[in-house]
């Protein structure tokens, strides 16, 4: 009796201590990659020609559906305010909810959301396409680093785009709120910038672009060490890149949790 209801517990024990193996796996695997990604830029092996190339495809490329992604939640905030805010509090306060929710959580989140699927998966599987085509050997024994071809200029990329285009999605955000607080509550422009810069700090444009930064390193780094960890063919790649984007998803929500404690007290 005492055997079969110890089973339950010992499998739970089990299951934990391959999960906790598996992180850790993936922990060290991920600062080792950090590590030779410094290492490869302090050395000056990085080609500028391939971050701007990368700049391109993970910021500029990714620029529409970032904006309309603020838009929309620019106008859904905004809506959702007026509707909640038809009784003793002051309508103008809606300026600053407009504007708080878009610098401090949704200009960031949102945006790293949309890499996520965008940028995140396709680097995942271009990746691990190349690793099971053994065009990722095919470098090696050419003697090229394939850290400084493919790997690098990613990362690079992805930390100096990704403060700008959060920017934009806070000031695309912001705009297009204040425009339908106008068009379905009546709330003219002087009244909402008022109530923007009655709760205004200074300190949450700043901690919305080290939010943005911190994602902007997290979703390239963890899309390239599970491409370069693909196997098993073309089904392996389907895998990885499925887990790829589930990983990088809950890491953007982890870190979003992290912020508010570090950063806003």
């Amino acid at each position: 009796m005492a055997e079969v209801l110890a089973r339950p517990v010992v499998g739970s024990l089990r299951g934990l201590g391959r999960a906790a193996t598996l992180v850790a796996e993936h922990a060290g695997a991920i600062g080792q990659l950090s590590w030779s990604i410094i290492v490869t830029l302090v050395r000056g092996r990085v080609a500028w020609r391939d971050i701007v190339q990368q700049m391109y495809v993970i910021g500029f490329q990714s620029l529409p559906i970032a904006l309309v992604t603020a838009s929309l939640a620019g106008i859904v905030t905004s809506q959702q305010g007026g509707y909640q805010f038809t009784g003793s509090v002051p309508l103008y306060v809606l300026g600053s909810v407009v504007v708080e929710s878009m610098i401090l959580e949704m200009g960031p989140v949102l945006t790293a959301i949309v890499l996520v699927g965008r940028v995140g998966a396709r680097i995942t599987a271009e990746l691990g396409t190349m690793v099971v085509t053994e065009q990722i050997d095919a470098y090696q024994s050419l003697g090229r680093d394939s850290i400084a071809i493919l790997v690098a200029p990613r990362v690079v990329a992805g930390i100096i785009v990704m403060p700008l285009l959060v920017g934009l999605a806070d000031a695309d955000g912001i705009l297009v709120g204040m425009f339908a607080a106008k068009l379905t509550t009546g709330l003219g422009y002087e009244s909402f910038l008022y109530g923007a810069r009655l709760f205004w700090h200074s300190w949450d444009l700043v901690y919305s672009l080290t939010k943005a930064l911190a994602f902007g390193l997290a979703i390239p780094l963890i899309s390239c060490h599970m491409g370069l960890r693909t196997g098993g063919g073309a089904a392996g790649v389907g895998r990885q890149t499925t887990a790829s984007v589930m990983f990088m998803t809950l890491t953007v929500l982890i870190l979003d949790a992290l912020f508010p404690p570090l950063m806003l007290q």
